[in-house]
């Protein structure tokens, strides 16, 4: 039994109170946004709410993160919206599966460390471009269908009732944990404005206004779909995206839990754990989805530090599913929308506003360009790509500028070139200039020992150096090459013809002066 609960983690000090409650305030936000994503994606909204069920339940279980939540997203729903629209949502959950096939596959390979190549201008970008986007989401509450079936916005009494309830929530958010922590300040905020809403008769838009959330329990379903090829190359490139957006997502909102709570995730695990869930969602028509930024800070804010707040979240929207549904449809989305912006407010990186002067003029442009490719295509995937591939080329750039040589002539006329810097595809053009063949004495020695041959490209540049010196009728000599470094001279000679004068074994190379 001891190793039961050490493998979910509930050995560790557990304050039940704060972890149920907290999955209950996460269970309530999670239904409009489940909806939504799910609506976004053009599938019914129970599918959404199934994903959300299946990907919290068993992200909360298996995870390598406890305290964060996993849901249905809108970073999935734009991914999969096109194949639901051509094809339906029969091949939307064979999609899925394959997705959590793919996830589980970086996992078991151990991909989750690739996440430390991610930079923090990407992470700060990344998080400034989804706060915006949560913010802008919940503009969409201050619409409503007028008599001619347009979508419009707000006006009017319902206006300022709506705004003043969402503004009531937000007070609340903000100033309870001020007077007291005993109870999640998000919950009491929604139980509040429910009360006001019921006790006043207030006419103001509900979560049953915007869909139905009753249903069953998910049903175990095969995707009805032809076991072929072309299928197969239909849906692949679907799920090869799905589960690099998922884990992407995932793994920065670990990264960025980690830090609140100053813990320390398992990246890999999460990785297991996102495709696990999305291979139980695609065969119990859910959407599939990945962690929720969002969700997983009102469920830290809230004091939730161990697994069973995202297990009693899971739980407890199941639960309102199957039998309070009439009762969750009456909630006031105005609260919903309060506590979605306060989610906002607080995920945004205010902090990185201040480094603008501080910050390297590439990172702040790696920031602002990732904020701004989030919010504009809502590919956060995609966002973070490109801002990985900026800061590699910047950081590219910066290094070739470093490779620089010191020359002196020795008292028997050798000529001496010791090399800093690394020389790889980026430095070999500076590397080159560096010489002067015509004018160099009959015996050069270029000294290594404050440099490395990084690649390819590097080793190409010694060769044709010494083809250059080999013409002038010159010995050249290299010194001090790192092991690493002759290990690529050796693996080069299979591919091009590696011109090391005098010693084919590089013995030269390892030379001491």
């Amino acid at each position: 039994m001891t190793k039961i609960f050490n493998l979910f983690d509930f050995s560790q000090k557990v304050n039940y109170k704060t972890e149920i409650l907290a999955g209950l305030t996460v269970a309530l936000a999670l239904i409009p946004e489940a909806v939504a994503f799910a609506m976004i994606a053009k599938l019914s909204p129970l599918t959404g709410l199934y994903a959300a069920f299946v990907m919290g339940l068993v992200t909360a279980i298996l995870g390598g993160r406890p305290g964060m939540i996993s849901g249905a997203t809108g970073a999935v729903a734009v991914v999969i919206v096109g194949l639901s629209i051509t094809h339906g949502p029969e091949y939307v959950f064979a999609t899925v599966v394959l997705a959590g096939i793919i996830q589980m596959l970086a996992g078991i390979f151990r991909l989750g460390k690739l996440i430390r190549l991610v930079p923090n201008s990407v992470i700060f970008g990344f998080v400034n471009g989804l706060a915006i986007i949560i913010f802008m989401s919940q503009l969409a509450q201050f619409k409503t269908v007028n008599d001619a079936g347009e979508v419009v916005w707000m006006t009017g009494p319902p206006m300022y009732i709506f705004l003043g309830l969402v503004l009531i929530t937000m007070f609340i958010i903000w100033g309870l944990p001020k007077i007291t922590k005993v109870f999640p300040a998000s919950l009491a905020a929604i139980l509040t404005i429910f009360g006001i809403v019921v006790f006043f008769g207030i006419d103001t838009k509900s979560v049953g206004d915007i869909a139905s959330i009753k249903g069953g329990f998910p049903p175990f379903h095969i995707p009805e779909i032809p076991l072929n090829f072309e299928t197969l190359k239909l849906i692949f490139p679907y799920a090869l995206i799905m589960a690099g957006v998922g884990l992407i997502e995932s793994l920065l909102t670990l990264n960025i839990i980690d830090e609140i709570t100053e813990t320390r995730g398992r990246g890999n695990k999460e990785c297991i754990a996102q495709g696990t869930a999305n291979m139980f969602s695609g065969f119990l028509s859910g959407m599939g989805g990945c962690a929720m930024l969002g969700q997983s800070l009102i469920n830290i804010s809230s004091g939730a530090r161990a697994r069973l707040s995202g297990i009693t979240a899971a739980i407890m929207l199941l639960v309102f599913i199957m039998f309070g549904a009439d009762l969750i449809e009456k909630l006031p989305m105005a609260a919903l929308t309060g506590v979605m912006v306060m989610v906002a407010i607080g995920t945004f990186e205010w902090a990185s506003l201040k480094t603008f002067n501080k910050m390297p003029k590439s990172d702040v442009i790696v920031m602002v360009l990732v904020t701004v490719v989030t919010v504009i295509l809502h590919n956060l995937a995609l966002a973070v790509l490109i801002g990985v591939i900026i800061s590699a080329l910047v950081f590219a750039w910066d290094n070739a500028k470093r490779i620089r040589a010191r020359k002196s002539i020795d008292e028997n006329g050798i000529k001496h070139y010791e090399i800093y810097g690394p020389l790889f595809f980026g430095s070999v053009s500076t590397f080159n200039s560096k010489f002067d063949i015509l004018n160099d004495p009959d015996e050069v020695i270029i000294d290594f020992s404050e440099s490395r041959v990084v690649d390819m490209s590097g080793i190409e540049a010694l060769n044709k150096l010494t083809e250059r010196y080999l013409k002038q009728g010159k010995k050249l000599h290299l010194r001090h090459l790192s092991r690493d470094c002759r290990r690529l001279l050796d693996n080069a000679e299979e591919i091009i013809e590696v011109n090391i004068l005098e010693d084919p074994t590089y013995k030269v190379a390892t030379d001491r002066i």
